[in-house]
């Protein structure tokens, strides 16, 4: 209860500082990232909760929502109509979300549960990235169902709720729900929909939330209202997360690309599959994170298996989740991505190339890859080692004859000083830690520039 009360007064003092109105997204002039109106890099940092709205008490969104934007999060991924039987099945208030199941029939009493989460998100600074339906109501493939939607009805419900938050500047919509569109009945319905949403909505950006080891822009490559391309790499320690912003940004057709869905931290590693792996944890949630982003992608989001279901200890589990919802938040992962982000922030990110050939020692692409990327100016380098591996760096490719080098801990977020380095030949560069889940990250800047990461410093323990 002390947890829950302090949370809610940290809400409280989030909402004075950030009730002002959030600017619009829009894609970035080189269309590469995510920028405010104003022209600032946004950093997507989401987080899925799909069941937020279906499950949820006002309270509970509310624990939730303040947790998320104390750790640094700037999306909130949730469903209109949710996966868990969300048409059938009422929210914590007892009510369904469609009259009859008619999706041009909006229940306004569910709906004002929908306002009341994009409201509040914006009042603690969140951006929501809405769907309006789970993959199964227009393909069932698995799941609950049913499927509800045809053309005419998929591009009307898009017009409802186009115009019903029209004026929130914190939407993001996604369409799809982890699902492939199958045959052209699939397809019809999802543009339909995007149709609907864009005939009275050009403010806010909108992509389509995949099916698992596919991106958006393999189903719709050329369809003008997909603004953001969006890849699913799925919840195996063996996914190569930043072959999807490769491939992504091979495409004639230039996008964002955001990870819309990675590695849940509390899931079987690659459940699907009969043989036991193990369980991801907060160590593969940073390796997807770096891998992602440093390969050149507009965001990264964070799930958890307990906290997409919200699931807690009366309900039935769903892919074995284990620790209830709200403990579940206290998970590590969720809280070391803020350090990505607050890096990030630092830097110029959105001017940062992705460069391989930085990294001259033997590179194997396993587990222990190691990626790297170099400012457009050349006044920076950051390289990422998954597993502690000394990585050999080669300096010439820097602006200046010396460079500062520090390590980032991802797990503490400190960052220690290492020395100062000439760059007239390579240096190898080695972590004091090795194996699964002593990742590093490896820092170079221009010795003269001003770039300052004094927020970072290690502090001494507290005194209990």
């Amino acid at each position: 209860m002390k947890r829950v009360l302090m949370i809610l007064t940290l809400g409280f003092v989030l909402i004075s500082l950030k009730a002002q109105e959030l600017p619009l997204l829009k894609v970035s002039k080189n269309q590469k990232f995510i920028v405010t109106n104003d022209e600032k890099p946004f950093f997507w940092l989401g987080g899925t909760a799909w069941e937020l709205i279906h499950r949820l008490t006002k309270e509970e969104i509310d624990l939730y929502l303040t947790d998320r934007a104390e750790k640094g999060f700037t999306v909130i991924q949730t469903v209109v109509l949710a996966e868990l039987d969300g048409l059938n099945k009422p929210n914590a208030y007892g009510d369904k979300p469609l009259n009859n199941n008619n999706p041009e029939d909006l229940n306004e009493k569910y709906f004002e549960l929908v306002d009341y989460v994009v409201e509040r998100s914006a009042q603690l600074g969140l951006y929501v990235g809405l769907l309006p339906t789970w993959g199964d109501k227009f393909n069932k493939k698995w799941g609950i169902g049913p499927e509800i939607f045809n053309i005419e009805n998929a591009e009307k419900y898009g017009e409802l709720l186009a115009k019903r938050y029209l004026s929130n500047n914190n939407i993001i919509w996604i369409l799809g729900g982890d699902r492939a569109p199958e045959n052209e009945n699939h397809y019809s319905i999802i543009r339909a929909m995007a149709r609907g949403i864009k005939e009275y909505d050009a403010r806010h950006l909108i992509t389509y939330h995949p099916v698992g080891a596919k991106k958006a822009s393999d189903f719709f490559i050329d369809d003008d209202w997909l603004d953001i391309d969006m890849f699913q790499s799925g919840h195996s320690r063996t996914a190569k997360e930043y072959n999807y912003v490769l491939e992504g940004k091979k495409s004639g057709t230039k996008r964002p690309i955001i990870n819309g869905e990675a590695r849940y931290e509390n899931i079987p590693d690659r459940f699907w599959e009969t043989q036991h792996y193990g369980w991801l944890n907060d160590a593969d949630v940073r390796v997807s994170a770096y891998w992602s982003m440093l390969s050149g992608a507009a965001g990264y989001t964070y799930g958890c298996n307990d906290i997409w279901q919200m699931y807690n200890s009366s309900r039935e589990p769903v892919i074995n989740a284990r620790t209830d919802w709200y403990k579940a938040l206290e998970l590590p992962g969720s809280s070391q991505l803020k350090y990505l982000k607050e890096l990030f922030m630092i830097l110029p990110w959105q001017q940062m190339e992705f460069n391989q050939s930085l990294i001259l020692n033997d590179n194997p692409e396993d587990e222990s890859y190691s990626l790297s990327a170099i400012g457009e100016n050349r006044d920076f380098i950051l390289a990422y080692t998954p597993i502690g591996k000394a990585m050999e760096i080669d300096l010439t490719k820097m602006n200046s004859g010396k460079v500062k080098a520090f390590w980032l801990n991802p797990r503490s977020g400190t960052i220690l000083y290492i020395g100062d380095f000439e760059t007239r030949m390579p240096y190898e560069f080695k972590p004091w830690s090795y194996g699964w889940g002593s990742d590093f990250l490896l820092i170079l800047v221009d010795k003269d520039s001003s770039y300052d990461f004094s927020g970072f410093s290690a502090k001494a323990s507290p005194k209990f």
